[in-house]
């Protein structure tokens, strides 16, 4: 494929995803009408999971804030992996489709992919008093030493990507059977087999509207609503797994 053609392909993909961005971009359904086969894998009927506390009751994070994220970024991205799953069975239905195109097609579903799933843990987790207890918090201090050596890493982790970007991701590690604190830059990374229990989003758009540049006062937020029973079962599952 020559440079022209190749700019043509990137391009057209360029202007798909403004317009999801813009939040014009929700017939994924027609996109993989047009010929293309009915595959679960690219179904692109994803649904937005409701909050499940009042947002008008946490502590320290403000109800337009919460609302804005939860509408704006969260259903943004359930919105553009429903168009581009619709765009990729197209694709696969098109034996000429460019590979040079397909691959922004696949980058793009495992960008919007991590979003949306990073978004339902960081949401699903609050609503809480931020007490720890259970089998997760002894876990915790066996690995790190002890939960407050955790807690400071946790959020010296967070800080180190306060800049505006990315997720700092507490894990159970099934292949080593270990938890962690990971760094991650953006919704694309993540621990091979880290199964997280706890997303803590460090991007600007979660913090910025109630504290501008002061992240760190966010994450004490974040803290002291974090509901440590949902973590305590998603640490269950995690575990039981192997």
């Amino acid at each position: 494929m020559d440079q022209i053609s190749r700019r043509n392909a990137m391009g057209s993909l360029a202007a798909g995803m403004a317009g999801v961005v813009a939040g014009t971009g929700t017939a994924a359904p027609a996109q993989a009408s047009e010929g293309a086969p009915a595959l679960a894998a690219f179904a692109g009927k994803h649904i937005p999971k409701p909050l499940r506390f009042d947002p008008a009751k946490l502590t320290g994070l403000s109800e337009r804030l919460v609302r804005s994220h939860w509408e704006n970024n969260y259903q943004g991205s359930v919105r553009a992996l429903n168009m581009i799953e619709g765009r990729l069975a197209a694709a696969l239905a098109d034996k000429d489709y460019p590979a040079v195109a397909y691959g922004g097609l696949k980058r793009e579903e495992l960008h919007r992919t991590g979003s949306v799933v990073l978004h339902e843990l960081y949401f699903d987790s609050l609503g809480g008093n931020g007490v720890a207890g259970g089998t997760i918090k002894t876990a915790i201090a066996a690995a790190f030493g002890s939960f407050e050596a955790w807690e400071t890493e946790f959020r010296r982790t967070a800080m180190s990507l306060a800049g505006g970007s990315g997720w700092c991701i507490l894990a159970w590690n099934t292949h080593m059977a270990s938890l962690h604190n990971y760094w991650c830059w953006d919704h694309t990374n993540g621990p091979a087999t880290g199964v997280p229990l706890i997303a803590l989003d460090m991007y600007e758009h979660a913090f910025h509207m109630d504290y501008g540049a002061a992240a760190a006062k966010y994450v004490d937020a974040f803290m002291r609503n974090l509901d440590w029973e949902i973590v305590e079962k998603r640490f269950s599952a995690a575990v039981a797994r192997i």
